[in-house]
């Protein structure tokens, strides 16, 4: 029998000791001043994010949820309107879709990248009219994923977009950091999402989130959407909006955050490298492809054996998780779209394979060693 360890999903802990001195005194700064919302840290966060990303504007808000739901109320997207996603994603993506009173059209996945295809998203606009769930709608835009921190291919999917005058709304949630073709994540399509839960490869110690473009009329609107559409003053509304602020001390924590974040990321890469080349015939390891890179926001495996090697790893003391149970167009909360289980096989067949293993840029050796040779040494 294997020996029982106690080994971190994610350890925010090893991270927080290692710029513990430099973040008390940048949280001693905000108690200083007292600006708790929109204080100066966020105006450099959003500085920072800007520049790192390689866009004009980042601006800052309350969760990765709130940049997704602004970006749509900027860009009038509403009832009669149609948003194409994949089903393969944590719910936010098609919530705020739903939440702006239009329709979420589910486009499945590419099976090696888990990320939508653009192949069978121009199959889904070529086959709107004919198709009596999206005919009655107007396609106002495209919501790619970069699940688990590899970006999407944006060339094709802007080019498709481009073609049919949709927007293209990047969901960076998981890929802040990531590469495509020499670009940064959050600067791959008009307008780019992401999130700061703390679990993210780059996280505060509460939510946030940001929205990255070039456009400043956008960037105008959305920092008026975060604020209740204010318009010259407090008390002018031009617009409607939301309570979408972000809080000074996670801006500070972010901006501790940054100064280690690439360091992280080449520890990430590494831990990566180590699992798919230890694991490569016990599990279908995840494939990145030579034109982007990941952040490994997760490192999630394939198996037929899925719930035998949960098993055998909880036995051992060794956390995992699924990354995601349920694909969207079978969760209850989407029943009125009419879906029905084989409408996007691949994103079930993924669903149903699927699971995480621990995965951070402060995972020892020894504790990685620990987990690889309790799979490879399953009875099976």
């Amino acid at each position: 029998m294997t020996e029982k360890k106690s080994i971190a999903f994610i350890d925010l802990k090893a991270q927080q000791k290692l710029i513990y001195p430099s973040l008390i005194t940048r949280l001693e700064r905000v108690l200083a001043h007292g600006q708790y919302i929109m204080g100066p840290e966020v105006a450099e966060a959003e500085a920072q994010l800007a520049a790192y990303t390689g866009v004009k504007h980042a601006i800052t808000c309350a969760s990765g949820t709130d940049a997704l739901l602004m970006v749509l109320l900027a860009k009038g997207v509403g009832p009669g309107d149609a948003v194409l996603t994949t089903p393969f994603t944590f719910i936010a993506t098609a919530e705020v879709i739903e939440l702006v009173g239009a329709t979420p059209v589910f486009v499945d996945i590419n099976p090696r990248t888990f990320n939508l295809e653009p192949a069978l998203l121009q199959e889904a606009l070529n086959a709107w009219e004919k198709n009596p769930r999206t005919a009655p709608l107007k396609p106002k835009g495209v919501i790619p994923v970069d699940l688990f921190g590899q970006p999407a291919d944006y060339d094709e999917i802007n080019a498709i977009a481009g073609r049919h005058g949709l927007l293209v709304l990047e969901d960076a949630a998981q890929s802040f950091g990531a590469t495509y073709k020499g670009r940064r994540a959050g600067s791959l399509a008009e307008v780019a999402a992401t999130s700061f839960f703390p679990a993210k490869p780059l996280g505060c110690y509460g939510d946030g989130g940001a929205i990255f473009t070039d456009d400043d009329n956008l960037a105008e609107v959305l920092r008026s959407i975060r604020v209740h559409g204010q318009g010259a003053h407090r008390y002018d509304h031009v617009r409607i909006g939301i309570n979408g602020r972000f809080d000074s001390i996670q801006a500070a924590v972010l901006l501790e955050k940054l100064g280690i974040f690439d360091q992280e990321l080449v520890a990430r890469e590494r831990v990566a490298r180590r699992y798919s080349e230890a694991l490569k015939d016990v599990v279908e390891v995840p494939v990145v492809f030579p034109d982007r890179t990941s952040v490994w926001a997760q490192y999630s495996v394939l198996s037929d054996r899925r719930d035998e090697l949960q098993a055998r790893l909880k036995e051992a003391g060794i956390p995992t998780a699924i990354y995601y149970p349920k694909p969207l167009h079978l969760q209850p909360a989407f029943a009125h779209l009419g879906y029905q289980a084989g409408d996007f096989p691949r994103s079930e067949a993924a669903a149903a394979r699927i699971f995480s293993l621990p995965m951070h840029p402060y995972l020892a050796g020894e504790d990685q060693d620990f987990i690889i040779h309790t799979l490879l040494n399953s009875d099976f």
